[in-house]
């Protein structure tokens, strides 16, 4: 009786306000604790620094196996399991799924933040982020058009236990490397920074305790910021917005209280200033998150429910934040206090993410 009522409270508007509430409040205690200045939770970010971790790329102050990811995933797969929600589950459309995931961490590493770190840099003062997350609705309002054209991925299907349990099982393996710090060769992986952004975190039991509970709260909630952004555009519904306003006013109450806010446009840290590149990153971030059915942090959950294709994306956000910084597209934030430059080929790259997202909105629609 008590899992049944639990159930239905975070459908209704008020658990959504007080479960992006308690995501607010323990995305500002990490930061607090440790993490980046208004990094406490940035589901880009810290898939950034895990690619780093596993050598995908060799930008020393950005490698750091996130133990938020681990919980958040985790957390989600233990709701999923208790409310008997987990379940296998493959589109036809996987591939694309890899490269919508590449694109969005193309946006989110422009703009500093995937949409979920959007809301925990406006809680923290910064103003920059409000051209961000307008940004990122004109890519989701451009998806809702697309959907309305007929866009599809097509229908999810059944597939094997075994693959609903990959991205369960595989966040246990890297929280085994996190325990362990294997050294694989000489000078190679498994790599933690010693400076940059990377060294900044907050004790792994902090971290991953306030993780779990982040991803059990998200899968019981539905949290997602594309979402919250659709319905809005597609059917005039608020419901899902709930939840970001509570992030937002939850995380910058307690910011409040910590000494955490410091409001402006210039000097944030680990942002950078230049509207038109935040503004067109997370344009792309909404676009692709909208085309893929989910933003970042809903992707992460969805993959701790068993879902392939939120895992593929996934995995498309690890090779994008790998090809980001292999190929000098993005600067590194080699401190969590001052903000970053666009690069030229971050500017190409984001222009080339959203021209491949309007060609798939175009070309993936039913007839």
């Amino acid at each position: 009786m008590f899992i049944d009522r639990f159930r239905s409270f975070f459908a209704t508007r008020w658990g959504l306000v007080l479960a992006g509430g308690v995501i607010g409040v323990l995305a500002a205690l990490l930061q607090y604790a440790g993490n980046p200045s208004n990094m406490g939770l940035c589901i880009a970010g810290f898939l950034r620094d895990i690619a780093g971790a596993l050598g995908l790329h060799r930008e020393a102050a950005v490698q750091y196996i996130r133990p938020e990811i681990i919980g958040i995933l985790l957390g989600s797969a233990l709701s999923a399991l208790l409310y008997r929600e987990f379940k296998s589950r493959l589109s036809p459309a996987s591939l694309v799924q890899f490269v919508l995931g590449a694109c969005a961490m193309t946006g989110a590493l422009v703009f500093q933040g995937c949409s979920l770190r959007g809301l925990l840099r406006l809680a923290g003062g910064d103003l920059t982020a409000l051209v961000g997350l307008a940004g990122f609705a004109g890519g989701v309002g451009i998806g809702v058009w697309f959907y309305k054209m007929g866009f599809t991925l097509g229908r999810p299907q059944k597939a094997t236990a075994a693959a609903a349990w990959f991205a369960p099982a595989s966040m246990l393996g890297l929280l085994a490397l996190l325990a362990l710090k294997p050294q694989f060769s000489a000078g190679g992986p498994i790599f933690f920074s010693v400076v940059g952004v990377g060294s900044l975190h907050a004790a792994v039991w902090i971290s991953l305790g306030a993780s779990l509970l982040v991803g059990f709260l998200a899968q019981r909630s539905r949290f997602c910021t594309m979402g919250a952004v659709r319905d809005v555009f597609l059917m005039r519904d608020t419901h899902l917005l709930g939840a970001s306003v509570g992030v937002v006013a939850a995380a910058f109450a307690t910011n409040l209280l910590l000494g955490q806010v410091h409001v402006g446009w210039i000097d944030q840290p680990a942002a950078q200033p230049q509207a038109l590149w935040n503004f067109l990153g997370m344009l792309l971030v909404g676009l692709a998150s909208a085309l893929a059915g989910g933003c970042p942090t809903r992707q992460l959950v969805l993959a701790g429910e068993g879902s392939s294709d939120a895992g593929i994306f996934l995995l498309g956000m690890l090779a994008g934040a790998a090809t980001a910084h292999n190929f000098n597209l993005v600067e590194p934030c080699v401190s969590g206090s001052l903000p970053v430059t666009v690069l030229p080929g971050g500017m190409v790259a984001v222009a080339v993410g959203i021209v491949i997202c309007l060609g798939l909105g175009f070309g993936m629609r039913e007839r």
